[in-house]
C-alpha cells in the first residue's frame, strides 16, 4: 500500500516539475498529519501531530472536527481513540502552562429542507456531479446506504463550517491513503480535491505526508523554547548530550517552525548538523543560502559565521552536535534579517 501511495505521489510530482511551486499551507499540512495518523490508528505519532497543529495555530475545535469527520471513513473506534489521545495531549500541555485556543463552534444551519435534499445538493456542489445523476453501483444495489451518505455524511457532517470543504477533502484523502486498500475511493476523493481547488502538486505533497506520517522520528521533538533573542520564530529543543557529561561535545535535537531561523553565530570548536526531516536553510557569511534536506550533513569549521533554520513552507529538524567544546562555546551575533532570509535563489 505504501509503495502504491508513493508511486502516485511521484507520478503527480514529476508531472508538474515545470510548474511554479505550489505547496500545502502549514495549516493544511497539520490537518493532513492529524487525519492520516487518526486513520492509521497511530496514537503515538498522532499526539505529536496534535501538538504541532496547536503550536501552528489550529484551534481545539478544528482538530476535534478533523477527528469527528474521520469516523465516517475509518470508523468510530479510531475516531474515539484519537479524541481520547487529544484529551491526554491537552492535559499534558495544560500542566506545562500552555493555554490552547478553543476556537468557535459550528454555526447553526438555517436550511430547514429535508436532510436528503440538502445532502444531495451539497454533494453536487462539492464534486461537480449533477444532483439528479442516475443511481449506479452501490447506490442502486443498496439504496439505504446512499440515503445514509446523503443525509448524514454530506448533510450532518459536511454542513458543519468549522472546516472548509477543501480541508475536509484533504482530511478524507489523507485518511484513505493512510488506511490503504481503498484506492478507487481514494482516486474519487482526489478528484473532488481538484474540483475544490487543490492542485496536483499539493495532492502529491499530501500523499507523501500521509504515507510518511507513521515514520516516527526516534528522537524526541522536545519542548518549545521560550522567547529567545537568538531565534526568529518558534523552535523546539531536546538535549541528549550535555557539556558536563564529559564527552567534549553537546548533542541536541532542534526543530524549527516554518520560517524560523537562528541568528548569525559561530562556534569556537565547530559544529556538525545532521538533517533528519523537512526542508531547511544554511548560510555562511559571504556565501549563498544552501537548501538542506533529510540526510544532508553540514560540517561547520571553528569560527565560521553562519545561521540555519527552516524554509518558509516547511518545518525543519536537525541534530546539532557541538564539537571541541574545550575550545569554547557559541558566539551569538546579529539576527538574520528578512532580506537575508529571503535571498535564497533556489537550486
Amino acid at each position: 500500500m505504501r509503495t502504491t501511495i508513493l508511486s502516485l505521489a511521484c507520478l503527480l510530482f514529476f508531472s508538474f516539475t515545470q510548474a511554479q511551486a505550489d505547496t500545502l499551507s502549514v495549516r493544511q499540512q497539520r490537518i493532513v498529519s492529524i487525519a492520516a495518523n487518526t486513520g492509521r490508528g497511530d496514537l503515538v505519532n498522532l499526539g505529536t501531530a496534535i501538538s504541532q497543529g496547536l503550536d501552528d495555530g489550529l484551534t481545539v475545535n478544528e482538530i476535534k472536527e478533523v477527528m469527528v469527520h474521520a469516523y465516517a471513513y475509518c470508523g468510530f473506534p479510531r475516531s474515539l481513540q484519537a479524541l481520547q489521545t487529544f484529551i491526554t495531549v491537552l492535559d499534558e500541555r495544560k500542566e506545562q502552562g500552555v493555554s490552547d485556543t478553543i476556537g468557535r463552534e459550528a454555526a447553526p444551519v438555517p436550511d430547514t429542507r429535508d436532510k436528503y435534499t440538502r445532502g444531495a445538493e451539497l454533494l453536487s456542489e462539492l464534486s461537480g456531479a449533477p444532483v439528479d445523476a442516475p443511481k449506479t453501483g452501490y447506490a442502486k444495489f443498496a439504496p439505504i446506504i446512499e440515503q445514509f451518505l446523503k443525509e448524514h455524511l454530506f448533510c450532518d457532517i459536511f454542513e458543519r463550517d468549522v472546516l472548509t470543504w477543501a480541508e475536509r477533502e484533504l482530511a478524507t484523502v489523507s485518511i484513505l491513503a493512510a488506511m490503504g486498500g481503498v484506492e478507487p475511493m481514494l482516486q474519487s476523493h482526489m478528484n473532488i480535491c481538484r474540483y475544490q481547488g487543490i492542485s496536483d502538486e499539493q495532492l502529491a505533497q499530501m500523499l507523501e505526508l500521509a504515507s510518511s506520517a507513521n515514520g516516527k522520528d526516534p528522537f524526541e521533538r522536545g519542548t518549545l523554547m521560550p522567547d529567545n533573542p537568538n531565534f526568529t520564530g518558534k523552535a523546539w529543543l531536546q538535549g541528549y548530550v550535555a557539556p558536563e557529561d564529559g564527552f567534549g561535545c553537546a548533542v541536541s535535537n532542534v526543530t524549527f517552525a516554518p520560517g524560523c531561523r537562528n541568528s548569525w553565530h559561530s562556534h569556537k570548536g565547530g559544529q556538525i548538523l545532521l538533517c533528519t526531516s523537512g526542508k531547511g536553510y544554511y548560510q555562511e557569511k559571504g556565501k549563498p543560502i544552501q537548501l538542506l534536506l533529510p540526510g544532508d550533513v553540514v560540517k561547520i569549521a571553528p569560527d565560521v559565521v553562519h545561521w540555519h533554520g527552516a524554509a518558509p513552507d516547511s518545518e525543519f529538524t536537525h541534530m546539532a552536535i557541538g564539537t571541541q567544546l574545550d575550545k569554547g562555546g557559541v558566539t551569538w551575533l546579529s539576527p538574520v534579517t528578512d532580506e537575508e532570509y529571503n535571498s535564497y535563489k533556489g537550486e
